[in-house]
């Protein structure tokens, strides 16, 4: 049966590479550069290749073909593990050697044909069923074929590469801070929620308001709840000083942790009290009949039965703390979001991507791990 996905994809694809910039060549990091179109930038041969690709993918996506799954994923893994060539290929033909200053910038083109294929790519592991050990190698390579490219050194004249060249050591110490605000976050509203879980299933009259309190909190719009924690924070840190020996201030990292983890509370809270309420009756009866008591029946029983419902629960509140984390960098928090209200100061859109980049591979890297775990808690299904 033809595929209906791959061809509009394939096709969108050629389209926007050929209508849109695939570079921008530009004299400085401030002036606005030239932009050079796919056969501009890379030339009839280059264009050539990029063209006949995605034809084929098109044409093979529609051939009556049991295992053209398997063709088109090498093409489509091989293209986007190979596309930073197109970069290197277009820095050496219009980047100005008597120009020290000058520098390449990704174009709406790259980014399209980048994102296009990726999900070519997603469509494909989908129709063949691919396990997450496939699809984790898939992505080793395309990373690991993009680094290799990187440290041959043609693409040091990459705007977003040069941002980075600038500030390595601010870029570390962004991304320490990054993942200590989003785990810790996660990790202290993990604790509490479990507790609160806890209160609500051997306490009915308080599961009313610790949900209304929590849900009350996630209504809250963030950058609400950055400004609010300003004063009392000031306050406290103004008649204590012992809180200001241990950084705690208006503005920084302390009012930033205590709102991403009133932001996470929901997610956490309910997913653990449904798993540990939903596991079934009679198994508990079942471990009652061998003898358990309640004790040994929740942490033996209930507590590995729910586990892949908290683990996704966790899930959902580290991408969100992941992506807030960015924004807590207005009062001072630190982490990539830096990078990002820097560069939109200065209007340097490298910059801005030196910050959103990192800050999306993070949390597509936390989905797919914490998914992974997910699944291997799940329980196997006793054979007869």
């Amino acid at each position: 049966m033809p595929n209906r996905v791959l061809p509009v994809l394939g096709c969108l694809a050629l389209a926007l590479v050929w209508l849109l910039d695939l570079g921008v060549i530009q004299p400085n990091r401030i002036v606005p550069g030239t932009g050079h179109g796919l056969l501009s930038a890379v030339g009839g041969l280059w264009a050539g290749l990029v063209s006949l690709v995605l034809a084929g993918c098109v044409l093979l996506s529609f051939l009556p073909l049991r295992r053209r799954y398997l063709p088109l994923l090498g093409l489509v893994g091989l293209s986007l593990a190979l596309l930073p060539l197109l970069f290197e290929v277009f820095a050496g033909r219009h980047l100005p050697e008597d120009a020290p200053y000058a520098r390449s910038s990704i174009g709406a083109g790259f980014w399209c044909l980048l994102f296009l294929l990726s999900l070519m790519l997603i469509e494909i592991l989908g129709r063949l069923g691919s396990g997450r050990g496939l699809q984790l190698m898939i992505l080793a390579v395309i990373v690991g074929s993009w680094l290799w490219i990187l440290r041959g050194g043609g693409l040091e004249s990459l705007s977003l590469v040069r941002e980075f060249n600038a500030r390595p050591d601010k870029f570390e110490q962004a991304l320490w801070t990054h993942l200590a605000l989003a785990f810790g976050a996660v990790g202290i509203s993990a604790g509490l929620a479990f507790l609160l879980a806890l209160k609500m299933i051997r306490s009915v009259a308080w599961r009313r308001p610790i949900l209304g309190a929590v849900s009350f909190l996630q209504t809250i719009p963030s950058l609400a709840v950055f400004g609010l924690l300003i004063a009392p924070l000031s306050a406290l840190a103004a008649a204590f000083p012992a809180l200001q020996a241990m950084g705690i201030r208006g503005i920084g990292w302390a009012p930033a942790l205590l709102a991403l983890v009133a932001y996470s509370l929901l997610p956490m809270v309910r997913n653990t009290f449904v798993a540990l309420t939903e596991v079934p009756e009679s198994l508990a009866d079942a471990g009652r009949g061998m003898g358990m008591n309640e004790r040994q029946l929740f942490f033996k029983l209930k507590l590995p039965l729910a586990l892949p419902v908290i683990v996704e629960g966790v899930r959902i509140t580290t991408i969100q703390a992941i992506g807030l984390t960015a924004v807590a960098a207005l009062i001072g928090a630190g982490g990539f979001g830096s990078f990002i209200f820097q560069g939109l100061g200065q209007a340097a859109m490298d910059l801005v991507l030196l910050g959103a980049l990192p800050t999306i591979a993070l949390a597509l890297l936390a989905d797919a791990l914490l998914t992974m775990l997910a699944a291997s808690l799940k329980p196997t299904p006793a054979t007869a």
